[in-house]
């Protein structure tokens, strides 16, 4: 049900209101005024000329209900904007034009204005989608129901089913004035003191029109100081809002709920007991409630709230009203068709009769058929009669024959005896033989069994061989690899080991050549260090021959001894000597590396192969 079926639930009580003579058409005046009250509390502009524009072409006379819809459906409806204005504010305009007509209570336990005007927006809530409005007795029975609940008292079903036995209700429905004045005359709330009756129809009026799912106190704990506060809550499938007090007048905050949000239960702490959380995307709300009870509905509530709200459904009540029309549909198609099933019964009963007419008269024509066949046995019997004294006569004659024959059947029975006799000698032998050859039967099947046996463990035997030849053939197979191996290993070996004994060779022809070159070498210091000393002596002969020149011929001297002094003769600090000399040392040091390189290797890889275990050692 959307917010334009509720306007024009309401909205239908104030123009039959105004409708006095009750032909269903209202002055012009009057719907400028319903008009523009009901812009007024749905704060939407009002276009006072709107409704003379909109009727120009009628005449000054009244308008139908079905002339006002367009203008209220254009001018009014379609402008209301969800959320904007008080729903409250509406249906207190309609009570108002509606009751001052119609609302007439009478007795002793008359309802204050509020609440009757509660009731009246629960009938409305509640009642069916079809004009003039009513509400069927299972809607009523639930709204009571809902009512005794908060009141925790039973329901009084004896009053209710006197009221629902009326003509009138059980043809159309309760009428809404009806409801009311069935709850005016106290019989279903006698003995309910008249506080306790607001308090409870307040209480359902708010949880049904107003999509309060649960209200009460609960302890908060605070956002910033932490502190816990005492809260009026009151939860609904969009928010939860607190309060300071119940009267709601300061509103304190409002928790936002939606498929993201959660509730979850706390362990007791800080003093606290029966701890929740309800957790939403960007806060988490510690509450406490003041017994388990208590926590366990205030959960299940705001459970019922956030699947709502994923759901799409604004009003928890509007959902559980459309299962219970959605049921009572059910049953009235399975009403409709048991009374079709029933129709459906009743033709079979009727063409059951008519089976049955017919079956009399088959039965008519058997009865005459059945003196006809008793004529007939009649007939058959005296010819029965006649052919039993013709066979009587043919029995006498029989039993003379009879004796002739048992004079013969006498030497029949004693040839018989014999043969029975000769019989029973022949059946004994059979049956010696038949015990014969059942031993030898049982013989032969031992002796097949010992057969089967031992073709059995031949074969067990044959497959075991088989197992065997083929772990020889592998071990064969094994033993020959190892033995390549051990051949491809000793292989290896020879050739490292001739290649290390080259390798040797070589470097004993390195030493060699090394060992004649440093002979070389020290021959040519031996010869460079006497070419030396030779030197100096004639270099002492020179200066001597030289000195006793005179003083004149001092440039020359010093010109012919720088002469000789330039020819140098190689000493062992030459460079040129100590680089060939480093040459033969470094190829004597690389000769020894490779050399000793190479043993390793082969020695490494001999202790690797003794270690794994490939290769026998001798």
């Amino acid at each position: 049900m959307d917010l334009r079926a509720e306007l024009l639930k309401s909205i239908w009580y104030a123009f039959t209101a105004l409708d006095v003579e009750k032909s269903g058409k209202v002055s012009k005046s009057q719907l400028k005024v319903l008009s523009h009250n009901l812009c007024t509390v749905l704060c939407i502009p009002h276009n006072p000329a709107a409704l003379e524009e909109h009727f120009r072409d009628d005449d000054d006379g009244p308008v139908s209900s079905q002339g006002y819809m367009p203008y209220l459906n254009t001018y009014i409806l379609d402008k209301v904007v969800e959320g904007v204005f008080v729903k409250e504010n509406v249906d207190e305009l309609c009570w108002t034009l509606t009751a001052k007509k119609n609302y007439r209570p009478s007795g002793e336990g008359i309802l204050p204005q509020k609440d009757a005007f509660r009731l009246w927006c629960l009938f409305v809530f509640l009642s069916e989608d079809k004009y003039p409005l009513v509400m069927i007795p299972n809607e009523v029975e639930y709204l009571l129901k809902k009512l005794c609940m908060a009141m925790t008292v039973e329901l009084n079903y004896v009053e209710l089913e006197d009221f629902m036995s009326q003509d009138s209700v059980q043809q159309n429905g309760f009428s809404v004035w009806a409801f009311l004045e069935m709850m005016n005359s106290g019989k279903l709330t006698r003995g309910i003191a008249k506080e306790t009756m607001s308090m409870a129809i307040e209480e359902v009026y708010r949880e049904i029109v107003g999509d309060v799912l649960k209200e009460g106190y609960l302890w908060k704990k605070g956002q910033l100081r932490r502190n816990w506060m005492e809260r009026w809550f009151t939860l609904r499938p969009s928010s939860l809002d607190y309060y300071i007090s119940e009267e709601r007048k300061d509103h304190k905050g409002s928790i936002p709920l939606d498929a993201n949000c959660c509730v979850e239960v706390l362990p007791d702490r800080d003093g606290k007991r029966c701890m929740f959380c309800l957790k939403t995307l960007s806060k988490a709300i510690e509450l406490s409630a003041s017994d388990t009870k208590q926590r366990q509905e205030w959960t299940s509530a705001i459970q019922t709230a956030i699947r709502l709200h994923a759901e799409g459904k604004s009003s928890l009540h509007k959902d559980l009203k459309q299962k219970r029309r959605e049921q009572r549909d059910a049953r009235e198609r399975r009403r409709l068709a048991k009374e079709q099933e029933l129709q459906h019964l009743h033709a079979l009963q009727e063409e059951r009769e008519k089976k049955l007419a017919e079956l009399e008269v088959l039965k008519e024509a058997q009865r005459q058929a059945q003196l006809l066949m008793e004529q007939d046995e009649l007939r058959r019997r005296q010819q029965h009669e006649e052919l039993q004294r013709t066979l009587e006569l043919q029995l006498r004659e029989a039993e003379e024959a009879r004796a002739s024959m048992q004079v013969e059947m006498a030497l029949k029975e004693a040839e018989a005896e014999h043969q029975r006799r000769r019989i029973r000698e022949l059946e004994d032998l059979q049956q010696r033989l038949e015990e014969a050859l059942q031993q030898e039967i049982r013989a032969r099947q031992d002796e097949e069994e010992h057969r089967n046996t031992q073709a059995r463990l031949l074969a067990e035997e044959e497959e075991k061989m088989k197992a065997l030849m083929a772990l020889q053939e592998e071990q064969e197979e094994y033993i020959q690899k190892a033995q390549r191996e051990k051949q491809e290993l000793k292989q290896e070996m020879e050739n490292k080991t001739k290649a290390l004994e080259q390798a040797q060779r070589q470097v004993e022809d390195i030493r060699t050549t090394r060992h004649r070159v440093e002979q070389d070498v020290m021959a040519a210091q031996k010869k460079l260090r006497q070419a030396s000393t030779n030197v100096k002596h004639w270099n002492v002969q020179m200066n001597r021959l030289m000195h006793p020149i005179g003083p004149g011929g001092r440039e020359k001297r010093s010109l012919g001894g720088s002469s000789y002094s330039s020819f140098r003769i190689p000493t062992q600090k030459d460079p040129g000597l100590r680089v060939r000399t480093k040459v033969h040392d470094e190829d004597d040091e690389e000769s020894k590396e490779n050399v000793a390189s190479v043993g390793a290797a082969c020695v490494d890889k001999h202790l690797t192969q003794t270690s794994n275990g490939d290769v026998d050692v001798h």
